[in-house]
This record gives structure tokens, sequence and C-alpha cells, in this order.
């Protein structure tokens, strides 16, 4: 089958194949791109739940990384930084919320775009396939060899049905498999958020530097024995 042939064929489907064609390579591109960046979401995430089991502040100073500062886990640090040190518990867990809710879109951006093509393609594919057989039916005049040219014609029309479906198989495979990808990012961001709350006291007071109610007491405690003169 040469290339002529390949011509001579998505001519017969009405150009059909060329749509699915362009419709194949956006899907790459998507299942291409979409996987490289969730990829290396899902590992970034995961360095800093295993940094966040150690003891010190390890975490805190990887997100300080260039790459690392760039993923959606970083705004949950960024809110930690933003906190006083005397935060409640409930407020500090809804602004990490907040944070998660504004970087949820840019998890799944362009998979629409995949199962757009997913739906599409064997829809192409089938309307494809009855255009080339409209062609096939044309040779019915021709009593002498009408007979091959009709299953020759239809199964050439056919073509089109099969690019179409093998388009849609090759998309709903990585689709399912970039929507796991995401469902596991979004338990990263729920873990760390979870661990930031139970331990938002010592982070706040070792990254930003604030001074605890109860050192402050003490401390305004220190001043005023030294002011007070001491009674005989």
């Amino acid at each position: 089958m040469d290339i002529s042939h390949l011509l001579e064929l998505a001519n017969d489907s009405g150009g059909t194949l060329y749509i699915m064609l362009v419709l194949l390579l956006i899907a790459l591109t998507v299942i291409i791109e979409r996987t490289r960046y969730l990829s290396f979401m899902e590992s970034g995430g995961a360095k800093l739940i295993a940094l966040l089991k150690k003891p010190g502040n390890q975490a805190d100073d990887f997100v300080t990384t260039k790459k690392i500062s760039e993923l959606p886990h970083a705004r949950l640090f960024d809110v930690v930084h933003n906190e006083p040190a005397n935060v409640d518990r409930d407020t500090f867990d809804a602004h990490l919320e907040e944070a998660i809710m504004h970087e949820v879109p840019g998890l799944d951006r362009s998979l629409w775009i995949l199962d757009t093509v997913i739906t599409l393609a064997p829809l192409l594919g089938l309307f494809g396939t009855i255009v080339g057989m409209f062609n096939a039916f044309h040779v019915l005049g021709d009593m002498q060899n009408g007979a091959s040219q009709i299953t020759g014609g239809i199964a050439e029309a056919l073509i089109a049905t099969a690019s179409g479906l093998m388009i849609a198989i090759i998309g709903l495979i990585f689709f399912n498999a970039l929507h796991t990808r995401v469902r596991v990012v979004l338990h990263q961001l729920e873990t760390i958020k979870i661990m930031l709350v139970n331990r938002h006291a010592r982070l706040n007071g070792s990254t930003n530097g604030h001074v605890t109610p109860s050192s402050a007491q003490s401390g305004n405690a220190s001043v005023e024995l030294i002011r007070t003169p001491a009674r005989a």
C-alpha cells in the first residue's frame, strides 16, 4: 500500500481520514504534555510528603527550589508562610483548602480535548465509511466488474471506521491513566494539607520566626522582673 493509494482512500472517505490524522496528532500532543507534567507533579509531591514525615523542616527548603516552587503543592507552603503563629486550626485548614481549590483547574487542563477526540474519532470514522460506501455503489452499472469493485470499495471504506476506533482506543487508555494521575496528585495535596495542619505551630514558628503566645508571656514576665526593684 503506497502513498498514492492512501491518498486515494482519504479522498474517497470524504476527507475524514485527513481530519482523523489531525485528531491523532492533537491527542498525542495532549498525552505527551500531560503525562510529563503530571509525572513531575506526582514525583515532587511524593518527595514533599516523605520530607514532611522526617523530623526537622527539610520540606520547606525543598519547596524553595525553582522547579518544585512551580508545583501546586508549593502553594500550600505559601499559605503556611502567610499565616500567623496563633491561627486556629479551622481557619488554617480553610485557607489550605482554598489554595487547593485554586490549583485544581490546572490539574486536568487539556484533558477535555482528549475526551472530545475519543468521542469524535469513531463518529468521523463511521461518516467516512458511509461516504466510501456511496462511492463503492456507484459501480453498480458495470455488470461485469461490479461485484468485485463493490466488495473492494466497502473493504476500503471500512478503513475509516477502523482508524477512528484505533484513535479512540489509544485516547481512552491514556485518558483513564491521566485521570488516575490527577487523583493521585489531589490525594497528595490533601495529605500535605492535613500534615501541615497538624504541624502548623511548629512550621510557622521555624519558618517565619513568630513568637508563640507561651514564649511571649514568659518574655514579658522576664521584663517585669527586671523592671521591678527588689524589695528588702
